[in-house]
């Protein structure tokens, strides 16, 4: 299994990288996690848009979301899309936010998306998907990812949540937010801290911890640093990095 990371800037693009979005291969079957804003345009110095062969989106902020509609359009204007509905898994309801979003008057997307409500488990070409709801002001789902032994879990974006330590319980590796400072008066149950990503890793004994989802105006040495505290073996992704899982 490999994972690269297309976009990882928390909350909305960065000078230095997009908002969430993972490419996830295994078998010649490609995943994108998340699609969100500014992601578009890298994804396609990583992966022809015809070759992906599923969406899986945590949660329908825009960080996590919003570039469906380029990704649309894509699809429908290139005259390069082969016409095969893309499996798209996603909290019940995405279909109607999603048209809205991409089409004035909300044109529906099953010309490009074969839409999918996000299940406790699932089917993906070569991957079994597991999912837990997150702490998060709207629905999410993080997810886990297994294929032939290895499996990879992504928070998606979480407050502290036992759901999904559950979930990673084990994992090889663990891709979990860090999104906030740790500061005082933090809002309960929105992102994690670099420390409270450490702290998930070691409650669920994962191999690996790659920190992500910071924001640009965060910053990021500190937040790994955090992590390690309590979690040695972590390491902060960058856009354009890969992964063997």
């Amino acid at each position: 299994m490999r994972l690269t990371v297309v976009g990882c800037s928390g909350s909305g693009p960065g000078p230095q990288s997009a908002a969430s979005c993972y490419l996830v291969e295994h078998d010649g079957f490609r995943v994108l996690l998340d699609l969100g804003n500014g992601a578009f345009g890298p994804l396609q110095g990583v992966v022809d848009p015809d070759d992906v062969d599923a969406v899986y989106l945590t949660h329908l902020h825009a960080d996590h979301c919003m570039d469906v509609a380029p990704f649309v359009v894509w699809h429908r204007w290139s005259g390069r899309s082969s016409g095969r509905r893309i499996p798209l898994v996603a909290p019940p309801g995405a279909d109607r936010r999603l048209s809205v979003m991409c089409e004035e008057g909300g044109k529906p997307l099953g010309d490009v998306f074969d839409f999918v409500p996000t299940a406790v488990t699932a089917r993906l070409g070569p991957f079994t998907l597991q999912t837990a709801r997150t702490e998060h002001p709207i629905e999410c789902h993080a997810v886990r990812l297994t294929a032939h032994g290895s499996s990879l879990v992504y928070t998606g974006d979480t407050g502290p949540s036992d759901r999904v330590a559950q979930l990673a319980r084990g994992a090889d590796v663990l891709l979990a937010e860090a999104a906030h400072p740790d500061v005082p008066d933090l809002p309960p149950a929105l992102h994690l801290t670099g420390r409270q990503a450490g702290e998930l890793a070691a409650a669920a004994q994962v191999r690996r911890l790659l920190v992500t989802h910071v924001p640009a105006w965060v910053d990021a040495a500190a937040q790994l640093a955090a992590a390690r505290s309590v979690f040695p073996a972590a390491e902060l992704v960058r856009a354009g990095a890969t992964y063997e899982v």
